[in-house]
């Protein structure tokens, strides 16, 4: 099929949009998180917010070779104005596995079905990326509902994430003894995306 009739072309667009706003929905509660002080938070949708922007730069380089040409889409994304970081982690955790199911694997297969392998496989490798996003906002969501953020039921490492102190308790430092920053900077150290 020719690219510039295809319906991949637009889903493409429609993934561009969407990867994009859901980066910025991510700034916007990393920049909530840390009012609320809950740093382990901010960091937490800052780092899922650059990875939808590295999604969004893969879907919008497929279209490289409409360079120059406006592309219509016709789509719905979701507002995710909520009062706290629990809501915003649940919209966040809704919204990626919308797109790992069914979005992403529908553009894959119409990309597959129209002759676009390489397009399709990007479709289906960051659908599983999706995945584990929601996976992840949903964990920290749970901590967050029962009030485990901070606490632990078994014995934890937690690393301080301003200056790598590691503390090994049943909850993080209320302050972190060497850099003084507050338990909002805390995380288990197993969750750590650096460790």
């Amino acid at each position: 099929m020719d690219f510039e009739n295809s319906k991949t072309k637009v889903n493409l667009m429609r993934a561009f949009a969407g990867e994009s706003m859901a980066r910025n929905r991510y700034v916007f509660s990393a920049n909530f998180a840390r009012k609320e002080h809950q740093h382990v938070l901010e960091y937490l949708f800052r780092f899922t917010a650059d990875q939808e922007q590295q999604h969004a730069r893969i879907f919008y380089n497929h279209l490289d070779e409409l360079s120059g040409q406006t592309v219509i889409i016709d789509a719905g994304y979701p507002v995710d104005l909520q009062k706290s970081t629990s809501e915003l982690l649940r919209a966040a955790q809704h919204n990626e596995y919308e797109e790992f199911d069914p979005v992403y694997p529908q553009f894959g297969r119409i990309a597959r079905e129209e002759g676009f392998p390489n397009i399709a496989s990007s479709f289906e490798k960051i659908a599983e990326i999706e995945k584990t996003h929601g996976d992840r906002f949903g964990r920290f969501a749970e901590y967050v509902e029962n009030n485990q953020l901070f606490v632990s039921d078994v014995s934890t490492k937690w690393i301080c994430l301003k200056c790598g102190y590691v503390h090994n308790g049943f909850q993080a430092p209320k302050a972190c003894p060497v850099c003084s920053h507050d338990q909002g900077y805390f995380i288990r150290l197993e969750l750590c995306p650096f460790e």
